[in-house]
């Protein structure tokens, strides 16, 4: 006799089904829904114009539009960020490069790295998007070094040390992590969520032990000292990416005196009597002038911002002079600056650990399941849980990083490893291999990204044209300089030393490479030799996404300086350049915190004001 189920079950069961699929739907619908963007009638002027609605833009358009008597126009080259739904998910941020919402540059040929890289080309991805690089990005939180902005005050920029900026950091973020929920050094109830990175045992049985056997603390990298090892933070709320499109931009796109347009490709800063006085933009195949009452803020990044600039004839006097005339347009040069000199750029080296407790991320079909109904699961997190900081003096910036990404590498992903780092197609068979046979000894592995913080050599970002849709010339000069490749070597003998820690042993944890890992033509050298590693570094080594100080901030009088202490374009009126490229110097770490950061004060300096005069106070002693 079969037994009927009782009724409170059976509408429980229907509740829970309607549940599921109504989470379902409202995924999809937040998924593929667009958000309004713009206004349907730009204005003919706005008292701001920011050109670039990345990780800068977005938060100076709040921050502006916040006075309701300033109009506020921002203007970006990308579309919206919900025009990819699988942008929102955490844990696949490689899928988004080789995009519509990326630039998708490479680097001219490189003549001392990149060799085993097609035409010896790194591919550098940008964000083209509104919230640029953060909407692409890996979502890795990390301020940099105390000592990095110390050092920015002495060299000249005052006002810019680590006691002037903390409290702007602390302005932006929302700090979701409970054992920093009382620290002086994190803010609550800011724009930007950060949240915990852990996201499977290794972060604490494996990575933190390991370190703290070799004698490191473990620190908070965004708290008083950075040396040591640290929990990943990342900018992730509720399972999703939480960009600077997010946090600032979408909030703020219902105040009336904000526009947004996108889609929109600026080709030139209007300047009139070394005054800039609007731009030009292409939008829809037709060119559009708007004019600017008080500035025009450039905030495209490193290697757009320096483009713009010399778009504009603001720039090195014999380079733009030099320029192929594509159409038949020269260039006059307004100001006669260092634009695109100086770059900077963090290199990686990837090593690869097995292990073999298989608890490093691997996305399944349930996977996708499981966050597309509640935004939970193994996509809901960046899987980087940790850092080590390297460094040997407590009183100067670490010189090492060392990101610890638990992922199980899977055969195919070598195919995707071609495309996003510009390999040479002929590793992508010998690789898929490799990692099959890595899996079947092993079961799981995980990535040690090996970072030289602060390298000497210096590249530059050139014009390949006065044709604006030509893409620019990228030279990051990868180990120009020969104590780069000294630092590189000494921060990954210190990362293999965790190899023999009780901790790393005791998950089977040990590099690939005795497992005669496929690195052409770096087999036939003894491994972990010098030059093994040299030739590791000059074939294998790829772009960190750092790029920075192309545009940097310095005295008036310092003749490497593009802007002024307050972001002002020497020698040009109501002009400023905001985002990563006025860094003077690279920081210790991944560079996006660092440009909300200078977004946050470049806001107070262009309205006068101090927003962060309590948190100041309270910081003083930090």
């Amino acid at each position: 006799m079969t037994r009927k189920l009782p009724w409170l079950v059976v509408v429980l069961g229907v509740v829970v089904l309607g549940v599921v699929a109504l989470g379902i739907l409202l995924y999809y619908y937040h998924s593929t829904t667009p958000h309004k963007e713009e206004a349907v009638v730009l204005n003919k002027t706005y008292d701001y114009i920011i050109v670039g609605a990345g990780s800068a833009g977005s938060v100076l358009a709040n921050r502006l539009s916040e006075d309701l008597l300033s109009t506020v126009l921002v203007v970006e080259a990308g579309g919206s960020e919900d025009e990819n739904p699988t942008m929102h998910i955490p844990a696949i941020p490689a899928s988004l490069q080789h995009t519509k919402q990326d630039w998708a540059f490479k680097t001219v040929p490189q003549k001392t790295s990149s060799f085993g890289l097609q035409e010896n080309r790194s591919a550098w991805p940008r964000g083209k998007v509104l919230g640029g690089s953060s909407s692409i990005n890996y979502m890795h939180h990390i301020r940099g070094s105390r000592h990095d902005f110390d050092g920015w005050a002495k060299e000249g920029c005052q006002g810019w040390s680590y006691r002037d900026v903390l409290p702007y950091f602390i302005k932006s973020e929302d700090i979701q992590i409970p054992r920093l929920q009382n620290s002086a050094y994190h803010g609550r109830g800011g724009p930007l969520t950060v949240s915990d990175g852990l996201s499977s045992p290794l972060g604490n049985e494996v990575y933190r032990r390991g370190m703290e056997e070799l004698g490191y603390q473990t620190v908070d990298c965004n708290g008083p000292s950075q040396t040591g090892f640290c929990y990943g933070q990342e900018t992730v709320r509720d399972g999703e990416r939480w960009s600077t499109a997010k946090a600032f931009l979408r909030p703020a796109m219902g105040r009336s005196n904000l526009h947004v347009t996108t889609n929109s490709y600026v080709t030139k800063i209007l300047i009139e009597n070394k005054t800039a006085v609007g731009i030009s933009f292409i939008k829809d195949n037709i060119k559009h002038d708007i004019k600017a009452n008080k500035e025009v803020i450039v905030s495209s990044g490193s290697v757009n911002s320096p483009q713009i600039l010399m778009l504009s004839g603001v720039g090195p006097k014999n380079h733009l002079a030099s320029l192929k005339a594509r159409p038949v347009i020269l260039i006059p040069v307004v100001a006669d600056l260092p634009v695109g000199d100086n770059l900077e750029e963090h290199v990686m080296m990837p090593l690869l650990f097995q292990e073999n407790t298989s608890s490093s991320f691997s996305p399944t079909p349930l996977s996708f399941q499981q966050y597309r109904v509640n935004r939970s699961g193994n996509l809901s997190k960046t899987h980087i849980e940790g850092d080590a900081f390297f460094g040997d003096d407590r009183k100067k910036p670490p010189y090492f990083q060392v990101s610890f990404y638990s992922a199980r590498i899977a055969p195919e992903i070598a195919k995707d490893f071609t495309k996003m780092f510009n390999w040479d197609p002929k590793m992508t068979e010998e690789k898929s291999k490799e990692y099959k046979v890595i899996l079947e000894k092993a079961g799981g592995t995980f990535f040690a990204i090996c970072v030289l913080l602060h390298p000497k050599s210096r590249g530059t970002i050139r014009l390949q044209s006065t044709d604006p849709f030509d893409p620019p010339l990228i030279d990051p000069n990868y180990f120009n300089h020969p104590d780069d490749m000294k630092e590189a070597i000494k921060g990954i003998r210190e990362t293999l030393n965790l190899a023999n820690t009780t901790a790393f042993r005791s998950v089977g944890a040990s590099p690939s490479d005795p497992y005669d890992e496929y690195f052409p033509p770096c087999n036939s050298i003894p491994y972990s030799s010098e030059d093994y590693w040299i030739c590791r570094y000059r074939y294998h080594m790829i772009t960190m996404y750092h790029a920075t100080s192309t545009c940097r901030m310095g005295d008036q009088n310092d003749n490497t300086t593009v802007v002024d202490l307050e972001l002002r374009v020497k020698g040009i009126g109501n002009l400023r350049v905001v985002d990563a490229s006025v860094m003077p110097h690279i920081v210790s770490g991944n560079t996006n915190a660092n440009v909300i950061m200078i977004a946050e004060k470049a806001a107070d300096l262009i309205r006068g004001i101090d927003s962060v005069k309590n948190i100041r106070n309270s910081t003083e002693n930090l």
